[in-house]
């Protein structure tokens, strides 16, 4: 299976890096992660795509990293629909103080546009 996840420097983003990862190895996925830089993280991209290369490094899963340079939600739904992802994962969904789950503005223009199944990590 070919999964693209999305990483903004969030830490949900990189908990769903390590997650992915996991189930990477289980399964025998492809991994291809898209850096974006986020308004939610205190990283820059820079830093962000050095922290996602020094977790890969770690393991033997087959990976690719790429830089999303605009919208990050409009341009990950443009890269699985061209290059034919089988899933996109993201880390998002905390809770709010009532018990609903608050998505992130990447996440939410994901699930409203992909036609690609899309994994929430939280």
């Amino acid at each position: 299976m070919q999964v693209l996840l999305g990483v903004g420097g969030t830490p949900l983003s990189y908990q769903a890096l390590d997650e992915t990862i996991a189930r990477a190895q289980e399964a025998g996925d492809e991994l291809t992660v898209a850096v974006f830089a986020s308004d939610a993280a205190d990283a820059s991209r820079d830093e962000i795509e050095e922290r996602v290369r020094e977790t890969l490094a770690e393991t033997d899963v087959p990976s690719t990293v790429r830089h999303v340079e605009g919208d990050p939600g409009s341009d990950l739904v443009t890269i699985a629909n061209r290059e034919s992802f089988d899933r996109i994962v993201l880390g998002s969904g905390e809770r709010s103080p009532l018990g609903k789950i608050q998505l992130g503005s990447v996440a939410e223009f994901v699930l409203l546009n992909a036609q690609t199944p899309v994994t929430l990590v939280r």
